[in-house]
């Protein structure tokens, strides 16, 4: 059952009403208020009206269970409406379990699986639809879903990696933050108070540059926030606009450091796709195409996109990647194996295979040198700090300036 938010109008009196009613469907719900005398105008699901957002997504690892367990029931012999709800049953999140519940009323009255998922964009993108497609024309729905549960925990693996190794700089950085205010706001006036009250104390230039510092913060930190979250909100909006995606894409591909990590990444993320894509039976230039929105980088997408172009004219898929600097030179080699054996898709794999194995090791490289890195930037700070406590005090010791009790 549903909730429904609807708008319809009473036959007797005229009136406009707007209420909930549970339902399975909106058609259901239709009848319902046929029966109670009123003429619907306007039925939605609670969960739209304004229910969407961060919290309404779904998180991979759900997706995956959902495809693992969908795909188990069916290679039982399950129907497909049997099977999806029993996942429904079995599964916690809300907002999936909301989805399944729709897709099995548009199932029931006579749509595609595919056609029902793709209603679901934010819940299942055109990889998964096109896959279920594939599977749904050749009946082999059971082996696309495990295809697409493989495909998906391997995709949810790299980046949970890829997170997991920028934990760590970024918690000291906030700790690193915190402690360098506190000193600045806490300590180093302190240290002012103690000089202001004896004759001929001079501060070393480290503190006073310091307490200049810390004087802006005490006094401008309402312009100091602003600014922060001036620059975030228009620094995500302009990350999200065409301009700001071609930069960052741009900068991922290429920087020092990230730019190989990136780019194996992106290249393991096309070999499996496209390997998933091909072995379901999805054609090449469907696959090109649903692969380029995949690989979440606009410069890569273009480039696919004229790879497909130059398919479509009768070149082969190796012959159209050679050279292109958007594709490490790995990749149409490889292909090329696959295609000259007849199983590209068994060589997609073990391309996958092999960057998400270099993506694992570049992942190894770069936090072995960015914890060292950390401790030295660390260390200097915390010597800055530290010298601009003591240095004072010292002089004040080294001038007998310090008043005794």
């Amino acid at each position: 059952m549903q909730t429904f938010i609807y708008t319809a109008r009473d036959l007797k009196t005229g009136k406009k009403i707007t209420a909930e009613v549970e339902a399975d469907n909106d058609k259901t719900a239709a009848r319902l208020l046929n029966e109670r005398g009123l003429a619907p105008l306007e039925i939605k699901p609670k969960d739209e009206q304004g229910g969407r957002g961060i919290f309404k997504r779904i998180p991979s690892k759900d997706r995956v269970v959902f495809s693992r367990q969908l795909s188990t029931l069916m290679n039982a012999g399950l129907p497909l409406v049997q099977s999806l709800n029993t996942v429904k049953g079995q599964t916690s999140n809300k907002a999936l379990k909301e989805i399944i519940a729709k897709i099995i009323s548009e199932v029931e009255t006579g749509s595609s699986l595919a056609d029902a998922l793709s209603a679901h964009p934010k819940a299942f993108d055109n990889v998964y639809t096109n896959l279920i497609a594939a599977g749904e024309a050749s009946g082999t729905l059971d082996i696309s879903l495990a295809r697409l549960a493989d495909q998906q925990e391997k995709d949810s693996e790299i980046m949970s990696k890829i997170r997991g190794a920028l934990i760590y700089p970024t918690v000291v950085m906030i700790v690193l933050v915190g402690v360098v205010v506190f000193m600045l706001t806490s300590v180093l006036p302190q240290v002012q108070n103690l000089y202001s009250g004896l004759p001929g104390a001079k501060l070393p230039v480290l503190t006073r540059g310091l307490l200049g510092l810390s004087d802006f913060i005490l006094n401008f930190w309402w312009a100091i926030l602003l600014v922060l979250l001036s620059v975030g909100f228009f620094g995500w909006r302009w990350a999200r606009s065409p301009e700001g995606k071609q930069w960052l894409d741009h900068f991922k591909m290429t920087a020092w450091g990230i730019g190989p990590l990136y780019m194996k990444l992106y290249m393991a993320r096309f070999s499996r796709i496209s390997s998933t894509l091909v072995a379901s039976g999805v054609p090449m230039i469907k696959m090109l195409a649903t692969t380029a929105e995949a690989v979440d980088n606009v410069h890569i997408e273009a480039s696919i996109k004229r790879v497909s172009d130059q398919v479509k004219g009768g070149k082969s898929l190796s012959q159209s990647l050679s050279g292109d600097n958007s594709f490490l030179e790995l990749v149409p080699n490889m292909i090329n194996i696959g295609e000259q054996s007849g199983s590209l898709d068994k060589m997609l794999a073990k391309l996958a295979d092999y960057y998400e194995k270099e993506v694992d090791n570049q992942i190894r490289s770069i936090s072995t040198v960015v914890e060292p890195a950390m401790m030295i930037i660390v260390g200097i700070i915390a010597l800055i700090m530290v010298a601009a406590v003591l240095l004072p005090i010292y002089s004040l010791a080294g001038k007998n300036l310090i008043p005794k009790y």
